[in-house]
């Protein structure tokens, strides 16, 4: 890895400007999920522990660059210390925070006002971001869920101060690292979703990078219509058929083996508890609309995991909302989290699948779950992730307030 981690820093009598994405849900004032506060816990404790004294910046919403009381971070604040089992004290301005009073210097931790409620955040100013350096005398990003963004405080201001990698994003590097960069092989990739169109750059990049390719849900229907297959009612891209067919030839060139549905789970209506029946892939009725793959078809996804060495997953193979249309994906869950007990190397993530595999009990048992959304996304499309490029971008001077 070219970055740095927190072991590679000095950190004794240092302010340390750390981006963490602490973007949670809230109702009526209330934090309902801690997840994203709680995984930033290890980062904090370390900086303290290493005499670094940690500046939290962190968004909230998307306030567009102006104030929006409704979008204060001062929200999670109790939440935060909770999780911390330290006081954090909140500082309602980049001003303030510039002037520092003697109980902000003197606080253990300090957590700055919505990031985002500035406009030169988002453009990535350069005068913002200088204004962040001057707070600190390192930068520490440990919000790999905003590094698809080429942010002031999370690209910008990591070319203005000796920079590294905190404890969550060093994780999801390694474990994306261990999954496509230098992956044990074979590699098996699930891709699951309704549509081809919004996951076009996705498979195009693992079909040259993976053994074998899943292909689920509903975006699995248009690539057996793109093969001349009747799929009746199903939710079908039947305009993305030539692409369908360009994906299915560049991946018999690359060798990369793709598994499609070879029975399905049909039924006349998309509702809970639906009279439903398993048909070959091939036999779709007119009338009916493929909702979930079928148990020759699980099987076969069983196989191709049982002979990998590494898995990557991102989406669900059926309509996992409703039963019985979750038996295929909660099927191949399991499998995989049974392997993961004793070997194989599985990364998953993105909204619907860190759902789904949750809801089939399996989630804890992967090697790595990923909740950073848009940016495992755009990893898995082998694009530059501006935040991380950053960081490898090297040492620098400090910059100068």
């Amino acid at each position: 890895m070219a970055w740095k981690t927190l072991d590679d820093m000095d950190m004794v009598g240092k302010c340390v400007l750390v981006r963490v994405d602490i973007n949670v849900p809230v109702d009526h004032g209330e934090v309902t999920d801690a997840t994203r506060i709680e995984r930033i816990v290890p980062t904090v404790e370390d900086i303290l522990q290493k005499g670094g004294k940690p500046i939290l910046v962190a968004h909230f919403g998307r306030p567009k660059g102006k104030v929006v009381l409704e979008m204060s971070l001062r929200v999670v604040l109790k939440a935060l210390e909770k999780a911390l089992g330290h006081s954090v004290v909140f500082v309602e301005t980049l001003e303030a925070l510039e002037a520092r009073t003697e109980e902000q210097r003197g606080a253990e931790v300090l957590l700055l006002e919505n990031i985002r409620f500035h406009a030169g955040e988002e453009k990535n100013d350069p005068a913002f971001a200088k204004r962040l350096a001057g707070l600190a005398d390192i930068y520490v990003n440990d919000a790999f869920s905003a590094a698809h963004r080429a942010h002031a405080s999370t690209e910008g201001v990591a070319r203005l101060l000796p920079s590294c990698a905190g404890r969550l994003m060093q994780t999801e590097l390694e474990a994306l690292e261990a999954a496509l960069g230098k992956p044990k092989r074979p590699v098996v990739a699930v891709v699951g979703g309704a549509k081809v169109s919004t996951k076009l750059e996705l498979l195009g990049n693992l079909v040259g990078r993976v053994d074998h390719l899943v292909i689920g849900g509903g975006m699995a229907n248009t690539f057996l219509a793109a093969q001349g297959i009747d799929v009746g009612k199903s939710l079908c891209e039947h305009e993305m058929a030539d692409t369908a067919r360009g994906i299915l030839a560049k991946a018999a060139t690359a060798g990369c083996e793709i598994i499609l549905p070879e029975d399905v789970v049909v039924a006349r209506e998309f509702k809970a508890g639906a009279a439903s029946e398993v048909v070959p892939a091939t036999e779709c009725p007119a009338d009916a609309m493929i909702l979930d793959a079928g148990p020759k078809s699980v099987a076969r996804i069983i196989t191709a995991f049982e002979g990998a060495k590494t898995l990557i997953w991102n989406g669900p193979l059926g309509a996992f909302e409703i039963e019985p249309f979750d038996a295929a994906t909660n099927a191949a869950a399991a499998k995989a989290a049974e392997l993961s007990e004793h070997g194989l190397i599985s990364v998953a993530g993105g909204g619907d699948t860190v759902a789904a595999l949750n809801k089939a009990g399996a989630a804890e048992k992967f090697t790595y779950i990923s909740t950073a959304g848009g940016a495992f996304l755009e990893w898995m499309e082998g694009k530059v992730l501006p935040g991380v490029a950053a960081l490898e971008a090297g040492d620098c001077e400090p910059a100068v307030a």
